[in-house]
């Protein structure tokens, strides 16, 4: 893994790079209308600065009504922005993102909670700032990356309960209860579930009529791209119960972002009928000037393997890398940053110098300042005698840190935010 630092330093050692043009569409068909999305280009680190740009794309897709995705379509850029200092250079901004998006992740989830609603969501959430990508996701929409060269890489983490065993053991720690539909006489049908409630999922954000178990607390990956580009595909369950991340890269390729999209929607509709709303975006990220994707052509089915999924990183081997080393590989997908933990205290400690980007005295999650002694420690309760630094932080408010104790099991689930609840 190279660090960011380095990648962009290499950056200015080089010739000047020129941000990539980025071109993106989305469709979708829609069976209970409660899939959104949100396409936000030429949003500014730095307000009024032209060229501190970066772009958003992300999916909501949601359960049990609508009112879950569409808050956190409206309200989780604001959070996750409102949690990075200001007054970064570029570097240190995209080295604190993957921390703030866990915040804001965590703090749209509790704001909404308050709302008293009981609907969820999904979400993939896609940061593009020139050609590094970060991208945080809950449930089981996915985002793919397919490199110029033609290699599909995974930018998100499916957290179906079944196809994630770490995900079953940790809602069971927490105090669900994990198993199939009973349709009595001891038969069970259908997938594993999450019981109260039912759900499929273990994580999201909303659904507190199920138990604090079902957690907010994103997967992130980070990495940057070769200014060769790629594509980014982010599609909600509905295709990826029908297509493979090979078919649908494959179906599209070498079409337009709009119609590229549309061809993804109509092949999942075709191979499995229209069971579920059916969303889909794609974003070109091109070199300046190219406003054609060049995509390789299509493999052919033996060379790349029904149903095989590329997940690997191309990482360099430790006793041949230098920091300042020049690679020789002219497309090559860089991984930065990658992390999966659903414990607050380890996605929101960091080390120095990055921690010092936030200040002491500010909760974590909700950023609102809170008076010294007042605050309680992420590490509060830790098993980890080594990982207990109260002097140090990050800390929690009162509200924020029963939400932390709900999460991991500490606090009984069915009080879900009773204590921050009017």
């Amino acid at each position: 893994m190279v660090p960011l630092a380095v990648l962009l330093k290499r950056e200015l050692s080089n010739e000047k790079i020129e941000k990539p043009d980025l071109i993106h569409g989305q469709a979708n068909q829609s069976k209970k209308g409660e899939d959104f999305t949100l396409l936000k280009t030429e949003c500014q680190r730095v307000p009024g600065d032209g060229a501190s740009t970066f772009s958003v794309f992300g999916l909501f897709d949601g359960h049990n009504g609508s009112a879950a995705a569409i808050y956190t379509k409206e309200n989780l850029l604001n959070n996750v922005v409102g949690a990075i200092p200001s007054d970064l250079s570029r570097d240190e901004w995209l080295a604190a993102l993957p921390r703030a998006l866990v915040a804001g992740f965590v703090k749209t989830d509790k704001d909404f909670q308050e709302k008293a609603q009981t609907s969820g969501t999904t979400v993939t959430f896609a940061i593009v700032d020139g050609w590094v990508i970060t991208v945080a996701s809950v449930g089981d929409s996915r985002c793919i990356l397919e490199s110029a060269e033609g290699t599909i890489y995974s930018l998100s983490a499916d957290h179906r309960l079944e196809c994630n065993e770490e995900e079953v053991e940790r809602v069971q720690a927490s105090g669900g209860e994990v198993g199939r539909l009973n349709t009595g006489g001891g038969a069970e049908i259908g997938p594993l579930r999450c019981w109260p409630g039912g759900l499929c999922l273990s994580r999201s954000i909303g659904d507190m009529d199920v138990g604090e178990f079902i957690v907010p607390v994103p997967y992130v990956k980070q990495v940057k791209l070769s200014t060769a580009g790629g594509r980014l595909i982010i599609s909600s369950d509905g295709v990826w119960d029908a297509l493979s991340s090979e078919a649908a890269a494959n179906c599209c390729r070498g079409m337009p972002p709009d119609a590229a999209a549309a061809q993804i929607v109509q092949d999942a509709v075709q191979y499995k009928g229209l069971r579920d709303d059916t969303t889909c975006i794609v974003v070109d990220i091109l070199p300046p000037e190219k406003l054609e994707a060049n995509m390789p052509p299509k493999k052919h089915a033996m060379g790349v393997g029904v149903g095989v999924f590329k997940n690997m990183f191309r990482k360099r081997p430790s006793e041949s890398s230098s920091l300042d080393k020049d690679y020789s590989e002219p497309d090559v997908v860089e991984e930065i940053f990658e992390e999966g933990s659903a414990m607050l205290a380890e996605r929101l400690d960091t080390e120095y110098p990055l921690c010092n980007m936030f200040k002491l005295f500010m909760c974590a999650v909700c950023q609102i300042e809170i008076k010294p002694k007042e605050g309680i420690s992420v590490h509060a309760g830790s098993s980890n005698p080594g990982k207990m630094r109260p002097w140090n932080g990050p800390f929690l408010c009162p509200g924020c840190q029963a939400k932390k104790e709900a999460m991991e099991g500490k606090r009984p689930s069915g009080t879900r935010n009773d204590s921050d609840s009017d």
